[in-house]
């Protein structure tokens, strides 16, 4: 899916974009590549931690709106990400414990807005999402949180395993969404809290949800075995919320 405010074509333009400080999410260049301005433009992806994706010259060419792409095109974010630092410091301002939203691999940038807006709205410091295999904060992200972008921090992570086991560090403790967890209604869910929520497909990863204190099942009766990723988050995240308050 393209956003076209937000893609960048062509070698002059990709370079100039980082130059002027842009957060750019992906890159695509033509496989085979390996020219001056092709090198420096790697050369700054990776100084960056940007997402490199090495394709042939047709798939760049059914990208492209102008026609004149050069063997690279970027996608800008619409938003700049935050650090996880951030998303602590946001927790230590208010006096709360920390309550975060991990996401991972979440490849609908409609579910990802949803869930950044719900976030707001369940009083969450902040979320993370990994930098591959997963949207970043596009176009469309920022319309679907409804503003909510310009409130709460969203970080961008290599690696999410790691940064689960960070947070532990800082006395966090992990919940993730699985259908074959305990029921949410009998797990304690106050303190620090980390919510990890998988993608519709796949769920959450074996290698995160091995990093998960815990496995919250949301009670089903219909016909059908899953809830969209978006629903499954504000589900479990109301019932933090209802824990939070009743603990104070």
């Amino acid at each position: 899916m393209r956003y076209e405010e937000f893609t960048i074509e062509g070698r002059n333009a990709v370079m100039e974009a980082f130059r002027a400080g842009r957060t750019i999410d992906k890159i695509f260049i033509q496989d085979g590549c390996q020219d001056g301005p092709i090198t420096t433009i790697k050369r700054e992806a990776r100084k960056q931690d940007c997402m490199i994706k090495f394709v042939p010259r047709d798939r760049l060419d059914q990208m492209s709106g102008t026609g004149k792409h050069q063997g690279v095109i970027a996608y800008a974010a619409a938003y700049a990400y935050a650090e996880v630092e951030d998303i602590l410091q946001n927790a230590r301002e208010k006096g709360e414990p920390p309550f975060i939203f991990l996401l991972d691999n979440i490849e609908d940038p409609h579910n990802l807005g949803a869930i950044i807006r719900t976030a707001n709205l369940a009083g969450a410091h902040g979320v993370i999402i990994p930098r591959n295999r997963a949207v970043g904060l596009t176009a469309a992200v920022a319309r679907t949180s409804a503003g909510a972008l310009n409130y709460t921090p969203v970080a961008k992570v290599t690696n999410l395993s790691r940064a689960i086991e960070d947070l532990k560090k800082q006395g966090l403790w992990f919940v993730c969404a699985d259908m074959h967890g305990t029921p949410m209604y009998q797990l304690d869910l106050k303190g620090p809290i980390g919510l990890v929520i998988g993608s519709e497909g796949e769920g959450v990863s074996r290698l995160v949800r091995e990093k998960c204190d815990f496995t919250a099942s949301i009670p089903m009766k219909g016909d059908i075995d899953s809830l969209n990723a978006s629903v499954a988050a504000g589900v479990l995240a109301y019932e933090i919320v209802r824990q939070r308050m009743q603990g104070e």
